[in-house]
C-alpha cells in the first residue's frame, strides 16, 4: 500500500530562482482529501490489475456494477473472520505439536523408542510445513491480518550440525542436495497432503509396535485424519495450476476447520495415551527386565551352588556312576552360567532404545532373547537333581537317604515339567487362538470331542444309565425313610394326647403330613392363591380346638395350620397385581444440538449512513425501512416449500406438502385464482415460464404442466428422483435435474437432450441468457480414484457446462452445503445458496481463454448467526438487492453490488418460522416480496407508503395461531378441505365462500 502524503507549506520557502518567497501559512483544502481518496482507489485498481495479469487472466471488460465509487473494495468482516479461523487452526497445530513434544520426552525412557522417536520428529517437520503452506494461502486472502513467514523460520536447529556436514559434501562429484524447501509451494498441497498421511500412519505403526499397550482411540482418530487427507489431496489434484485463484484458496482455507477437528481429536487422545499409555508400557517393561534381572541373580546363585558341589565328585572317577555324576552336574555348571549371561544381554536389549521392535527381529533371535534363560536355568536344576541322585548311590549312602533323594527328586521334577508342560501349552493355546480361549477351553473341547467318540459314547452312555438308576433307588429309598419317620412321630404324639383325637381327624393328618413342608415344595404353591383375611379353599378344612376349650396347650396340627396361614399371608403381602403385570416405562429424553458459529461477527464501528451517504445505498436503506406484512393469506395446512411470482407480476404460485399448489391473482386484496391438486406426493417447486403462459410443478418423480387458468396439459413420468426444474429463456423446453444428469424436455414430455456431469450430484443447474452454458451445483460422489471421506464433509462444486461440446469447462470447489444457484437477468452474476448457517455469495461468470469460470465477488454476511432456510433470491430494480430468510423467521436484505445490509427484519416481529422467500419483480410497487412458512401461510410484504390493502383484505385472509405454532386456525375455509383433491383446478370461489 502507498501513501501519499502532502507536504504543508511553509514560510520563506525557497522558489524557482532561488529567491525567497513569503507565503501566507493556510490549512489543508478539502479538494487534498478527495485527492488522496481518489490515488487510493486508482492504487487499488492497479493492484486488482497486476494481480489479474500475474495469473494470466484475460478478463472481460463489461462491467455490471454501476456507481461503486461509494463502496469499498474490502470487506472488513471478512478479513477479520478469516484470518481468526487461520488463527484458530494455528492454536490446534501448536496444541499438537506441544503433545508431540512431550510424548517425545515421555517416550525417551522406554525400550526401542527410537522409531517412535523418529516418527514423531518426522510427523513435527510436516506440520510446520503444512501450517506454512495455510499461512500462505491466508496471506493471500486477508493480507491485512496475517502476515507471511520467513522460511528460515522452518529450520530446525538441531538439524543445523546435520546442514552443515552436508554442506561439506557439496563439492562431491555425483551428490545433488535435497532441499525441502523447493516443495513448500502452494501447488504441492496435494503431495504435502499425502506425505502427511504418511507421516501419520509411520507414527501410529511405531506407535503399535509396543505390544504392553494399545489404544483403539488413537488408532481410529489417526486413521479417520489419513483417510481424509487422501480424500482431499485426490480431489485438489483436479485443480492443478489454479491454487492461485481466489475460489481455490478459499476451499483451502476452509478446510482449516476439518482438519482442526481432527487434530483436536488426536492430540487429545495423544495426551490420554502419554498419561495412561506410556506409564503402562514403562510398567511392562520394567516388569520384563525385573524377571530377566531375578533370573540372572538365580542362575549366578546356582551356578556356584553346582561348582561348589563339583569339588566334592571331580575327583572320583572310573566307574559308571561316578562319572554320571560329573556329567550331569558339569553340564548343569554350563547351563547355570547360560542362563545368567542371556539374561544379563536379554535384559540390556530390552533397556536400550535403539533395538528393533519386536516385530522386526529374527524369530530366533527373539527366542534366544527371550526364552533361553529360563529354559537353560530349568535344564541346568534338572541336571543337578539328577547328578545329585546319582552321587547319593556313588557315594555308598544308606538306603533309606538314597530312597528319599531319588523320591523327592522326582517328585520336584514331575511338578517342574507339569508347570513347565503348562506354561508352554498356554503359549501354544494364545498363539493359536489370539486370546479368544483359554487353556482350559481348549482342554474342555478336547475332552468333549474324546467323549463324541463312538465306543467312548457307547462306555459313556452306559455308566450314565447305571448311575440312573442307581439315583432313583436311592432317592425312593430316601423317600420311604422320610414317610416312615413321619408316620412314627405321629403316631407318637397322638398316643401322648390320649383320646383327643378322632379316627378320621387322625387319618386326616396322616394323609396331609406325607412329607416335611418346604419353601420349594409343590403343596406351598398350591395355597398361594388364599387371601389374607382367612378365605380357605373348599377342601381345607377349619381349624379345630382339640381338647374343647380355648385354654389347650397348642397341638402339631394348629402350628401346621397356622404356618400355611403365616404362608398365605406372606405371599399376598408380597405380591400384588400392580408388581406381577407392570412393566418398566420408558421415560422420554430431549436431546439439543447446538452449533457454534464457525466464524465471528465484528461489525465495524463507522456507521452506514456516514459511509455510504448521498448514494444510492443510503437511499435503498430508507425506502426498505417502511416494508411491512400488508397481507397474511391463508393459503395451506402444512409447510410452504417454494413460491414464485409470474413474470408479469400479475400471480403468485405456491407449493406445498399438502399436495396442493395455489395460483394468487396478485392484487389488492390478493385472492386464490386456481387450486392445482395432486393425488401423490409433495409439490416440491413451481416455477413459469419465461412468457407467464405455463407453470410446473415439481414432484418426486414427475413434472406437471399447468396452464395460466389452473388446466393441467401434460404428466411427465420419470425414472429417476427430479432435483428441481428450470425453464430455458425462451420458454421452448426446460430441464430437469436428475442426480448427475441433466435431461432436455420438451412440452410434449419428449427428451431432446441430456447433459452428463460425472461425477457430481446436482441439486440446481441456471441456463445463461445465450443457450450456451449451464451453471450447477452439487457434491461429489467420489474422489477421482474413488475415495470417500471418513469423517469429514464431502466436497461441493460450482460447475460451468458448455451445452455446445457437453464437456466441463470450470469447477471451483467449495466445502458448505450448497443447494441453488440463480442467474442475474445480465446473466453476468449468479447467487448462490447454502444451507444451514453459510452465507449466500454472489459470483461473477467471467470469459478466461474462451472459456467461462465463476469468481467470487461477495458474500453476504448478516449481524447474527443465521439458520438460513431456501434459496436466495434476487430483488429490485435490476436485481440490485439479494434477499434471504432464517429458518426462526428473520429476514435478510442485503445491496447486491456492495454486500451492505440494507434491511432486517428480526424473527420476533413475524411471529412464525419461514421456509422460502420471493420477489416480484413486475409489480407496480417496486418493493413487493412474499415469505412462505411452516404452518402454511404466505404473507406479502411491499412499502407502506406506496401500497397498503383494504383492512377487508386482512380480515378475509388473517391467519391465527393458538398455543402451539403448528395449530392454524384461518379466518377462511382451507383451498384443500373445499377442494376436490384432483387433477382439475378449483375456483377461487372455494375461498370466499363461508
Amino acid at each position: 500500500m502507498y501513501h501519499a502524503t502532502n507536504p504543508a507549506p511553509t514560510v520563506g520557502t525557497g522558489g524557482l530562482f532561488g529567491e525567497t518567497v513569503d507565503r501566507p501559512r493556510v490549512d489543508p483544502p478539502r479538494l487534498d482529501t478527495k485527492r488522496r481518496q481518489t490515488l487510493f482507489n486508482l492504487l487499488n485498481a492497479l493492484n486488482e490489475l497486476s494481480q489479474a495479469e500475474s495469473l494470466g487472466q484475460d478478463f472481460d471488460q463489461n462491467s455490471s456494477f454501476e456507481d461503486d465509487r461509494d463502496v469499498p473494495t474490502a470487506d472488513e468482516q471478512l478479513q477479520i473472520a478469516g484470518a481468526e479461523t487461520f488463527h484458530i487452526f494455528q492454536k490446534r497445530i501448536n496444541s499438537f505439536d506441544k503433545e508431540l513434544r512431550n510424548f517425545g520426552n515421555a517416550a525417551r525412557q522406554l525400550g526401542s523408542s527410537v522409531g517412535i522417536l523418529s516418527s514423531a520428529f518426522r510427523l513435527r517437520e510436516r506440520l510446520a510445513q503444512i501450517l506454512f503452506l495455510f499461512r500462505d494461502n491466508a496471506a493471500d486472502l486477508f493480507p491485512r491480518k496475517i502476515s507471511r513467514q520467513q522460511r528460515e523460520f522452518l529450520v530446525n536447529p538441531n538439524l543445523m550440525d546435520r546442514k552443515r556436514k552436508a554442506r561439506r559434501r557439496k563439492s562431491m562429484p555425483g551428490r545433488v542436495p535435497a532441499n525441502i524447501e523447493d516443495s513448500l509451494d502452494i501447488e504441492n498441497l496435494p503431495e504435502q497432503f499425502e506425505n502427511f498421511a504418511t507421516a501419520l500412519m509411520t507414527f501410529l505403526k511405531c506407535l503399535n509396535e509396543f505390544p504392553e499397550f494399545t489404544d483403539e482411540a488413537v488408532n481410529t482418530s489417526i486413521k479417520s485424519f489419513e483417510g481424509d487427507l487422501k480424500y482431499w489431496a485426490c480431489c485438489l489434484q483436479d485443480y492443478r495450476g489454479q491454487f492461485k485463484y481466489p475460489a481455490v484458496q478459499r476451499y483451502v482455507h476452509d478446510l482449516t476447520a476439518e482438519m482442526g477437528e481432527h487434530i483436536d481429536c488426536i492430540t487429545e487422545t495423544l495426551s490420554m495415551f502419554i498419561e495412561v499409555g506410556v506409564p503402562t508400557i514403562r510398567f511392562a517393561q520394567k516388569h520384563s527386565t525385573a524377571n530377566l534381572l531375578t533370573l540372572s541373580t538365580v542362575a549366578t546363585f546356582f551356578s556356584a551352588v553346582t561348582a561348589t558341589t563339583l569339588q566334592f565328585s571331580y575327583s572320583q572317577t572310573g566307574d559308571m556312576l561316578s562319572d554320571g555324576v560329573n556329567a550331569f552336574w558339569f553340564s548343569s555348571l554350563v547351563f547355570s552360567i547360560a542362563a545368567a549371561v542371556n539374561s544379563l544381554l536379554g535384559l540390556s536389549w530390552k533397556q536400550a532404545m535403539y533395538r528393533s521392535p519386536g516385530d522386526r527381529v529374527p524369530w530366533w533371535v527373539l527366542t534366544w532373547i527371550k526364552r533361553s534363560p529360563l529354559v537353560f536355568l530349568v535344564t541346568s536344576v534338572a541336571c543337578f537333581s539328577a547328578g545329585l541322585v546319582l552321587f547319593t548311590y556313588s557315594t555308598d549312602q544308606g538306603k533309606v537317604t538314597s530312597t528319599i533323594t531319588a523320591v523327592s527328586t522326582a517328585f520336584t521334577s514331575f511338578g517342574l515339567a507339569a508347570v513347565s508342560a503348562w506354561f508352554a501349552s498356554e503359549k501354544w493355546t494364545f498363539v493359536h487362538h489370539r486370546g479368544s480361549k483359554w487353556l482350559s477351553d481348549v482342554l474342555k473341547d478336547a475332552l468333549r470331542r474324546f467323549m463324541a467318540l463312538r465306543l467312548v459314547s457307547i462306555v459313556s452312555n452306559f455308566f450314565g444309565w447305571g448311575s440312573q438308576y442307581v439315583q432313583k433307588g436311592v432317592e425312593f429309598a430316601e423317600h420311604e425313610f422320610r414317610r416312615m419317620l413321619s408316620m412314627g412321630t405321629i403316631t407318637t404324639t397322638a398316643l401322648e394326647q390320649g383320646n383327643s383325637l378322632t379316627t378320621g381327624e387322625y387319618a386326616h393328618i396322616i394323609s396331609r403330613s406325607p412329607e416335611p413342608l418346604s419353601p420349594v415344595s409343590p403343596s406351598t404353591d398350591s395355597y398361594s392363591h388364599f387371601s389374607a383375611e382367612g378365605s380357605s379353599h373348599p377342601n381345607l378344612e377349619p381349624p379345630t380346638t382339640f381338647n374343647g376349650t380355648s385354654n389347650s396347650p397348642v397341638t402339631p396340627r394348629d402350628r401346621l395350620t397356622n404356618a400355611i396361614r403365616s404362608v398365605m399371608m406372606l405371599q399376598s403381602a408380597t405380591s400384588s397385581p400392580s408388581n406381577l403385570f407392570s412393566s418398566p416405562t420408558r421415560k422420554r429424553t430431549t436431546s439439543s444440538a447446538f452449533t457454534d458459529a464457525s466464524i465471528s461477527r465484528v461489525i465495524s464501528g463507522t456507521s452506514l449512513a456516514t459511509t455510504f451517504r448521498g448514494s444510492k445505498v443510503a437511499s435503498l436503506m430508507h425506502k426498505l425501512k417502511s416494508l411491512e406484512v400488508t397481507q397474511d393469506l391463508a393459503a395451506h395446512s402444512a409447510l410452504v416449500r417454494h413460491l414464485q411470482f409470474s413474470p408479469n407480476g400479475k400471480f403468485l404460485a405456491t407449493s406445498s406438502w399438502d399436495r396442493t399448489s395455489i395460483i394468487f391473482r396478485v392484487g389488492d386484496p390478493c385472492v386464490p385464482h386456481r387450486v392445482l391438486a395432486h393425488a401423490s406426493g409433495f409439490v416440491g417447486q413451481v416455477t413459469w415460464s419465461p412468457v407467464g403462459v405455463l407453470l410446473l410443478t415439481r414432484l418426486n418423480r414427475a413434472i406437471k404442466i399447468w396452464t395460466e387458468d389452473g388446466v393441467c396439459r401434460k404428466t411427465i413420468k420419470r425414472c429417476h428422483h427430479i432435483q428441481s426444474i428450470v425453464w430455458f429463456p425462451g420458454g421452448e423446453a426446460f430441464l430437469s435435474v436428475e442426480g448427475n444428469e441433466v435431461v432436455k424436455l420438451g412440452l410434449n414430455g419428449d427428451v431432446l437432450d441430456t447433459y452428463h456431469f460425472n461425477r457430481v450430484f446436482l441439486h440446481n443447474v441456471a441456463i445463461t441468457p445465450d443457450l450456451r452454458r449451464l451453471l450447477g451445483v452439487g457434491p461429489i460422489l467420489y474422489s477421482p480414484k474413488g475415495l470417500h471421506p471418513s469423517k469429514s464433509r464431502v466436497e461441493k462444486q460450482l460447475l460451468v457446462y458448455n451445452i455446445e461440446t457437453k464437456v466441463i469447462e470450470s469447477q471451483t470447489p467449495v466445502l458448505n452445503d450448497v443447494r441453488d444457484i440463480t442467474l442475474a437477468k445480465n446473466g453476468q452474476v449468479a447467487l448462490v445458496s447454502y444451507e444451514n448457517e453459510a452465507f449466500p455469495q454472489l459470483w461473477k461468470l467471467e470469459m478466461v481463454k474462451d472459456q467461462a469460470r465463476l469468481t467470487l465477488c461477495h458474500t453476504y454476511m448478516p449481524k447474527v448467526p443465521v439458520d438460513f432456510a431456501g434459496p436466495s433470491y434476487f430483488g429490485g430494480k435490476d436485481d440490485q438487492l439479494v434477499l434471504c430468510t432464517g429458518k426462526v423467521g428473520d429476514i435478510h436484505i442485503w445491496d447486491r453490488d456492495s454486500a451492505v445490509l440494507l434491511h432486517h427484519v428480526r424473527a420476533q416481529a413475524l411471529g412464525g418460522d419461514l421456509t422460502c422467500i420471493a420477489w416480484n419483480h413486475a409489480s407496480d410497487n417496486p418493493f413487493m416480496f412474499a415469505t412462505g412458512s411452516h404452518y402454511g401461510g404466505v404473507r406479502l410484504w411491499t412499502t407502506a407508503n406506496n401500497y397498503r390493502p383494504h383492512e377487508s383484505s386482512r380480515r378475509l385472509f388473517t391467519v391465527t395461531t393458538q398455543s402451539t405454532p403448528h395449530s392454524i386456525t384461518p379466518r377462511s375455509p382451507s383451498p384443500v378441505d373445499d377442494g376436490a383433491q384432483t387433477d382439475s383446478a378449483g375456483t377461487g370461489n372455494a375461498f370466499q365462500s363461508k
